[in-house]
């Protein structure tokens, strides 16, 4: 089926989001069914105002290429936009579907998360129901890692490797004073813990954690337990370091960190759980206590970034453009685990109806027994992802980045 592509990001920014670009980008600029590969500039949003970039050329030629993988955050911007059903709101699809004849699309590949697969599941039913002869694919997202349907997510693995990176640095410069301390990491993770998990992979040369507490939100947050569960470590060592997730919730299902505040999807905003727990030490141990929220810097940390996670994204990219061409439509490509060790993967394809606005939460076999802190089974799931570092094009000492979404707001300023 002949016709143009459009590719676009949507939701929270990746270290390896933009992989998954070029994965795109690759696989449709080597189809004769393609003409021109556009880009969306800030999602479906962006895309109901007519922003789009016609990939340029350049990205053929020498270190283009390399340069966007290795661009942290998305490229072609991003956004937050909650697609309503064809009944709520019938003037958006028409607007879309009004872009895509305009500029001839065959082929709408959409990056994201949850609910940007949402957005593919609703304009997939919406092209076939009146007859729109279209491919409509989603790439997986998202650092939480908790989208259904996939192994895991690109952007994972880099965040994983981050946040486990800053707890042993942390933890060094934590026993540089000899007195009690104890330093506390809020990481991200508003309904799974997946990247405060991954905490546990920070070991010292003798294979010790360096990580001693860690708190998701799978599991009922206790003060009393916290404080005897701290109590325990500091009988051991003087130095302790504990991370939460923001999502951690009390037994009746109260965020500690809830803001009173929504997003534009509805979702309670969330800031300060690592502040609440340190308050909590604070107040009832009295010793030295430092808090630290990460926030988006572990989103888009491309200088610790994963092999693996940029390899396996720009991958999935390729994935679902050729199952576009080959005429699949309404899907998300995925990642299917094959074995722990040696780590063996195949990639595939799941329906977008089946991970749209679902949440794939850290297995209770992952947790140990006291579930404040990591299983064997646990860790033999996340070691795999974070391995591997990329060489980097850098120019006086920094990495170099490529902006497409500046590219177009330039070129259409006034």
């Amino acid at each position: 089926m002949k016709g143009n592509c459009l590719v676009a990001q949507s939701g929270g920014p990746s270290s390896a989001i933009n992989a998954s670009l070029c994965g795109v980008y690759q696989e449709m600029v080597k189809s004769a069914d393609v003409g021109t590969v556009y880009g969306g500039i800030n999602g479906i949003q962006g895309i109901m105002e007519e922003k789009l970039l016609e990939l340029p050329p350049i990205l053929n030629q020498g270190e283009h290429i390399r340069i966007l993988a290795q661009t942290p955050a998305s490229s072609l911007g991003s956004c937050r936009f909650k697609l309503k059903s064809p009944e709520e709101k019938p003037e958006e699809y028409a607007r879309i579907f009004e872009v895509f004849d305009k500029y001839q699309i065959r082929y709408f590949i959409y990056i994201g998360g949850n609910d940007s697969m949402d957005t593919v599941y609703r304009l997939n039913e919406y092209a076939k129901s009146t007859g729109r002869p279209m491919q409509i694919m989603g790439v997986p997202k998202t650092i939480d890692n908790d989208l259904v349907g996939t192994d895991h997510t690109p952007g994972f693995g880099s965040c994983a490797k981050y946040i486990a990176t800053t707890v042993q640095e942390a933890a060094q410069d934590n026993m540089v004073y000899d007195m009690d301390s104890v330093f506390v990491v809020e990481a991200m993770g508003r309904d799974a813990g997946w990247i405060a998990l991954s905490t546990a992979l920070a070991r010292d040369r003798e294979g010790n954690p360096q990580c001693d507490l860690i708190y998701t939100p799978e599991t009922p947050f206790s003060t009393e337990k916290f404080l005897a569960d701290l109590s325990a470590i500091r009988e051991k060592k003087r130095f302790q370091v504990v991370v939460v997730s923001e999502g951690v919730k009390d037994a009746n299902g109260v965020y500690l960190s809830d803001t009173g505040e929504t997003d534009a999807f509805g979702h309670k905003m969330l800031r300060g759980a690592g502040a609440v727990v340190a308050e909590m030490i604070r107040k009832n141990l009295g010793i030295k206590v430092r808090d630290s929220e990460l926030s988006i810097l572990q989103r888009c940390a491309v200088h610790c970034s994963s092999a693996t996670d940029l390899l396996e994204s720009e991958e999935l990219g390729k994935q679902a453009a050729r199952g576009a061409l080959e005429g699949v439509s309404g899907r998300m490509s995925s990642i299917t685990r094959l074995s722990d060790e040696p780590y063996r993967i195949e990639y595939g394809f799941v329906d977008v109806c089946d991970v749209a606005n679902a949440v794939k939460t850290v297995p209770d076999d992952y947790f140990n027994e006291a579930r404040n802190h990591a299983s064997e089974k646990g860790l033999r799931y996340l070691r795999p992802l974070i391995t591997g570092t990329k060489d980097r094009i850098e120019e006086n000492g920094l990495p170099v980045f490529l902006n497409l979404a500046a590219i177009y707001h330039r070129s259409n300023s006034f």
